[in-house]
C-alpha cells in the first residue's frame, strides 16, 4: 500500500529529524511511503494561514486520495486497532492513505470535510514536528503488528 504523510511546515529539530528518517527507513519493507512538506503561512493571520495551508494541502491531493486528518478532536485509536484499519483498507483495494497534519493553527473546514477520517493521536496535544514522528512510529508499529512480528529487536 502506498502511504503518503503531508506536513506543513519543515523539521527543524535534528533529533526529530533522525527519528522520522529511522522510522521512514523501516516502514518502507512494508509500505511505499513518501512524505511532502506543505510551506506553513508565515507573517499572517492564523484565519488566512488554516485557509491558505488548507488549500495548498488540499490541492496536492487526488480526488481518489483516502484522507486521514490528524485532528484534536477525531477518534483516539490503540495501535491494534489502527494496524486492523490500515489491513480492512489494504484488503478492500485502497490503493493510497495520505495522512495529513495540519499547521499550527488547524486544520481548515474544507480540509475536515476532505476527510475520510478524523484520527486524534492522544488528548495530549503534541508540537507538529513530534506529531510526525508519532504517526511514522505508529504506522511502522501497525504493520509489524498486522504481520505477527515482534516490534523490539
Amino acid at each position: 500500500m502506498q502511504i503518503r504523510i503531508v506536513a506543513v511546515g519543515k523539521i527543524r529539530e535534528d533529533y526529530i529529524a533522525a527519528a522520522v528518517a529511522d522510522f521512514r527507513k523501516r516502514i518502507v519493507p512494508y509500505h511505499r511511503l513518501t512524505i511532502d512538506e506543505i510551506r506553513a503561512a508565515d507573517g499572517t493571520t492564523p484565519a488566512r494561514a488554516v485557509a491558505s495551508e488548507g488549500d495548498a494541502i488540499l490541492a496536492s491531493m487526488a480526488p481518489s486520495d483516502h484522507v486521514w486528518l490528524l485532528e484534536r478532536g477525531g477518534t483516539e485509536l490503540s495501535s491494534e486497532a489502527l494496524s486492523e484499519r490500515i489491513e480492512a483498507l489494504a484488503v478492500g483495494g485502497t490503493p493510497k492513505i495520505t495522512f495529513v497534519i495540519a499547521g499550527t493553527f488547524g486544520a481548515s473546514a474544507a480540509l475536515q470535510e476532505r476527510a475520510n477520517v478524523l484520527w486524534s493521536l492522544s488528548k495530549l496535544t503534541f508540537l507538529h514536528e513530534w506529531a510526525r514522528a508519532i504517526v511514522l512510529e505508529q504506522l511502522y508499529r501497525a504493520a509489524k503488528i498486522a504481520r505477527n512480528e515482534p516490534y523490539h529487536h
